[in-house]
């Protein structure tokens, strides 16, 4: 009787298989790959997913050492649907590779533990195979010593490392020899097997583009389309501190220990924000708080009472409830970037968890200006109260913010009292900006007692000038005045080619009117009411089914926060896209890859 086994698709990616067949298969046998492996590999190799490919790839190995032993190697079983293949990581396609190893009475060959778990309580005959690297040192390793921050590999070029401390870093070339595409390939692959242990979890894989936390390794890996070339991006922290290491006073380790429940950490890349948020994570466990974290990618260096968690279904928000359900005293959300991030965090503040914030800033002031016009102006007391910013692994500047309701500087009429939200340095007390509503306008208004001439001409370019000069183009545009001769201005997209004008001269023109420097931003699009959807096929096209109470309007459709497409809701509460065309593409694709794909109605007024 011929001996029969199957493949998983586990083993083949691990490049096990090989090995596999010369030390446990017989000449003679024969080897089932079922087909919804091979569609599965397809599928991720369409998307550029270096797992597909590196599977289609060890196929091939497995074909040729087949005929060589003289083995019979077979596709079998059926083909998986697009939503088959979708819910991979939910184990359908699992359960379609058990059914061929039942069906032909083989031997299923695996390295996943669990899919091996369940095959024997199906009774069918299985083998798991553990890595054998797991243990061992990887390539990359030799790079780092105790001063290495990060080692930047790319094909072509030789290997650098950054070495030494937040705000004294420098990039050291290591060797003289230029790295090869194919070493490249080969320390990518030593990753990507090691990702599948225990010690390492992918957290993004996009076109292009991977991240893999190994260990205490940030790992991000970039080839084409992306990126012109191979290159792998290898970061490790070299600094763990605790609060007494920052030489902090007494009086803003007090506030950190107090009701202060609103943080952000801000600072330029490298400036040490996530250091700060490690060691503050720690500090708050040992003071006996339950602390959690948002993270993607998940690099944090927190103690083990210390639960990091990352998107779910590749969605922060989805991750809400769960996290409310859990009940911590303080969250740490690391990198916060995306407009919803900001939703997020807001949200969970006004929930009533404590929160730390770690935002990308160049200035102080940033980190305040990244929340307006993404919060009610009012609400940002509420949801903010202390702004720390990083810089070269100490701490720069501290600011606490309040609202109350007041004359704006430089304004002396009693009618003028509204809400202002003051921005005042923590050491001193004082106030150093106020924001505020001026007409339809959020304004940022420095507070200088020593420089009234120039508050003054803020003032008047805020009430008029500004004012009527830019609703010329956008009728609604968002001001922010940073400082005496430099304006912020935050307008439609399809309006700003109108206001820089030909060469610049536009902008030049205004900047020369109002005498001041403007720097013109493209304003954060409202995305309208998300709505709920689901999609098949049907022909040549995608069919997408909505609620009965969108028909007749219009909506956009989003993957991963890309607009890809605008459409009108048809009678029948559906939108058919064709298959063929670009978006029809990308829908498959994200179908396929499990991205996320969100739809939002447009409204109608």
């Amino acid at each position: 009787m011929t001996d029969k086994f199957v493949l998983d698709t586990s083993v083949i990616i691990d490049g096990k298989v090989p090995e596999i067949i010369n030390d446990k298969i017989e000449s003679n046998s024969q080897i089932i790959i079922p087909i919804a492996v091979l569609d599965e590999l397809q599928a991720q190799a369409s998307t550029n997913k270096s797992h597909g490919i590196e599977g289609l790839l060890e196929i091939k190995k497995i074909r040729d050492l087949c005929k060589a032993r003289k083995i019979s190697l077979e596709f079998s079983g059926t083909r998986p649907t697009i939503e088959e293949i979708r819910l991979a990581k939910h184990g359908r396609i699992d359960a379609i590779i058990k059914d061929v190893a039942l069906e032909n009475e083989a031997t299923l060959i695996t390295c996943d533990y669990v899919q091996h778990l369940v095959s024997e309580a199906h009774g069918i005959k299985s083998i798991h195979i553990s890595s054998s690297k797991e243990d061992s040192n990887l390539q990359f390793e030799k790079y780092f010593d105790n001063d290495t921050m990060s080692i930047h590999l790319k094909e072509g070029t030789c290997p650098f490392a950054k070495k030494g401390v937040p705000g004294n870093l420098k990039l050291i070339r290591l060797e003289e020899n230029k790295l090869s595409a194919g070493e490249i390939y080969e320390i990518t692959k030593e990753i990507l097997e090691q990702s599948r242990s225990k010690k390492g979890f992918t957290e993004i894989n996009k076109d292009g583009a991977t991240v893999i936390q190994l260990g205490t390794y940030r790992i991000a890996i970039t080839k084409e389309p992306f990126s012109d070339g191979q290159e792998i991006t290898i970061v490790r922290p070299i600094a763990k501190l605790t609060l007494e290491d920052y030489g902090m006073s007494e009086k803003l380790l007090t506030r950190l220990t107090s009701d202060v429940e609103g943080i952000i950490i801000a600072g330029p890349p490298g400036s040490g924000k996530s250091t700060l948020a490690s060691s503050l994570a720690e500090f708050y466990v040992t003071q006996n708080k339950i602390v959690k974290t948002f993270e993607s990618p998940r690099d944090l260096q927190v103690p083990k009472e210390v639960t990091q968690y990352g998107p779910l279904e590749g969605s922060f928000e989805n991750a809400v409830d769960i996290l409310l359900l859990v009940r911590p005293d303080y969250t740490i959300f690391d990198e916060i970037r995306r407009y919803r991030d900001f939703q997020v965090f807001s949200d969970m503040k006004l929930a009533g968890v404590g929160m730390i914030g770690v935002i990308h800033a160049s200035k102080p002031l940033d980190a305040v200006q990244r929340f307006i016009g993404r919060i009610e102006l009012g609400m940002i007391p509420q949801i903010l109260d202390t702004i720390i910013f990083m810089d070269a692994g100490m701490i720069k500047k501290v600011y606490e913010i309040s609202l109350t309701v007041k004359v704006p500087y430089k304004m002396t009429e009693a009618d003028l009292a509204r809400p202002v939200v003051e921005v005042k340095d923590f050491s001193t007390g004082l106030t150093e900006y106020e924001i505020y509503t001026f007409g339809e306008e959020n304004v940022i208004v420095p507070v200088d007692p020593d420089n009234e001439a120039n508050q003054n001409n803020i003032y008047k370019l805020a009430e008029s000038k500004i004012k009527d000069v830019i609703r010329r183009f956008d009728p609604n545009p968002e001001i922010s005045i940073i400082s005496d001769n430099k304006v912020r201005i935050k307008v439609q997209k399809d309006t700003i080619p109108r206001i820089i004008g030909k060469g610049g001269s536009t902008i030049s023109e205004l900047e020369d009117m109002l005498g001041v420097r403007i720097d013109v931003e493209m304003k954060t699009p409202t995305l309208g009411k998300e709505v709920y959807f689901e999609t098949n096929e049907s022909g040549n096209g995608v069919v997408i089914k909505l609620d009965e109470q969108t028909i007749g309007n219009k909506v956009n459709l989003y993957i991963d926060d890309e607009f890809i497409c605008a459409n009108q809701v048809g009678k029948k509460s559906r939108i058919k896209i064709d298959k063929r065309s670009e978006s029809g593409r990308k829908i498959l694709n994200a179908i396929i890859a499990g991205q996320k794909i969100s739809i939002f109605q447009i409204d109608s007024n």
